[in-house]
């Protein structure tokens, strides 16, 4: 299998109040049914889909609390990590923990869309971010 994600699905209880939020933080979105919105973020497609029909698709039952899934966005500084923050925050974002140094040797913060999904924003010094915001990793770099 090649390597790779193409789509990402939040399933959300409000699609209307999902949508603007990503709007609000500039990532427009398109419904062509008016059922699902789907986001170009990059190479990926970032889609929004009623939580109940996605439980459904994915043949799984939604018990309604944190699903083990940890979206992420990667900056080059501290200082964007915490300017996302502050966006995500203006754009209706609850930020669930604000920019620190890391354990790891980076910097990040977390905040929570108005679905609930979490969204790690982070530095990590020990990545190379492209002018697209591809992520390399040490090992995969060249």
């Amino acid at each position: 299998m090649h390597r790779h994600v193409s789509l990402i699905t939040l399933g959300v209880r409000d699609l209307d109040r999902a949508r603007s939020f990503y709007e609000a933080l500039g990532w427009a979105g398109a419904s062509p049914d008016g059922e699902v919105v789907f986001i170009q973020v990059g190479p990926l497609v970032l889609a929004l889909w009623d939580r109940a029909l996605a439980a459904a698709d994915a043949v799984t039952v939604d018990g309604g609390g944190w699903g083990g899934i940890t979206l992420a966005h990667n900056v080059s500084s501290p200082a964007e990590v915490d300017a996302v923050l502050a966006e995500a925050a203006a754009a209706g974002a609850t930020i669930a923990r604000l920019g620190a140094p890391t354990d790891w040797g980076g910097y990040g913060g977390v905040f929570h869309d108005p679905e609930g999904h979490a969204w790690g924003v982070a530095h990590n010094p020990y990545w190379r971010l492209d002018a697209d915001g591809g992520v390399h990793l040490p090992e995969t770099d060249q």
